[in-house]
């Protein structure tokens, strides 16, 4: 909560507003100084410009001098006074003592019952539709390393998505072993880096390369072949026990950092699953590779942006 010195009469003082909106300013133009960042952001601004998943999440700057003191009051208030709290503990403890220090907690009893009120977005309530054409877009920048990004959905929907996309993910791009790092990188020797990542929220997957500008062409072309080739079913299955133990070590990490852990449980919370990390890691040991190719033929490229001079 606020300390008390950034109130008075009941609102936030202008002095905390005024150096917050400098501090935010600066976030905000900062994000152009991580330029593998910034293309990721780019790319998803593109694809999802009438959504709020296309809103940078520091906002704009444009924006910042329409914040005053009595909106912001309001909204705290909001936040403080509605909003659902989760609390999330890690460490060695009774837990019997630790309810029973919150249930008699002063301030906790005063609180009442909340719900949720956000968006849920996981790969259950995403309804993408076939599209006809791949969004393009370039620009120019003063940089040494063109940045490609490629966003792809997923129009698949089905019960076991998210570690049917993991195993995927890992053979396309995530990994020493995948497709993208063993063609476009070490054979082709196209880019400096070459990977995805898969985004379970919005069922999109996102190619990321790092390369030479006058390479554009060559890597897309080779990028574009893995995609196909995994559809066709050109891999083999060794590259699916390489994909399985490289998540499945990344699971059993998260039992090892207790921020990985609290983040990982947080993240069931938002989405509104229920899975252990066992029963995780068994989902994962389960894919097939007839469940690859389902998916895999079910993947198409929204959007290509390139970060050029």
């Amino acid at each position: 909560m606020f300390s008390i010195r950034l109130w008075k009469n009941g609102k936030l003082k202008n002095d905390f507003l005024n150096v917050e909106k400098e501090n935010l300013k600066r976030i905000i133009e900062s994000k152009i100084d991580d330029k593998d960042m910034y293309a990721l952001d780019a790319c998803i601004s593109h694809m999802y410009q009438d959504e709020g998943f296309g809103i940078y999440k520091y906002g704009y700057i444009e924006d910042i001098e329409k914040i005053n003191i009595n909106d912001l009051t309001e909204y705290y208030n909001k936040l403080i006074q509605n909003s659902k709290i989760d609390i999330f503990l890690s460490g060695d403890f009774k837990e019997k003592n630790i309810k029973d220090i919150l249930i008699h907690n002063e301030h906790i009893s005063k609180l009442k019952p909340r719900v949720e009120n956000y968006i849920l977005n996981n790969e259950f309530t995403e309804n993408k539709q076939k599209q006809e054409n791949i969004k393009e877009v370039q620009e120019k920048m003063d940089v040494t390393q063109g940045k490609l990004i490629m966003g792809l959905d997923i129009l698949l929907a089905v019960e076991n998505l998210q570690c049917m996309a993991l195993v995927y993910n890992a053979i396309l791009g995530d990994g020493v072993n995948s497709m993208l790092f063993q063609n476009v990188r070490e054979k082709a020797g196209l880019a400096y880096s070459a990977k995805s990542s898969y985004t379970k929220q919005k069922s999109n997957i996102f190619i990321k390369c790092g390369i030479q500008i006058e390479n554009y062409e060559k890597a897309l072309k080779i990028i574009k072949e893995q995609i196909e080739n995994i559809k066709l079913g050109k891999f083999t299955d060794k590259d699916v026990e390489n994909a399985k133990t490289y998540i499945m070590a990344g699971i059993r990490n998260i039992k090892t950092e207790q921020d990985t852990e609290v983040v990982f449980y947080i993240g069931q919370e938002i989405s509104k699953t229920d899975i252990s990390i066992e029963e995780y890691i068994k989902k994962i040991s389960n894919i097939t590779r007839e469940e690859i190719l389902e998916l895999a033929n079910s993947i198409q490229i929204n959007t290509i942006y390139f970060l050029r001079n």
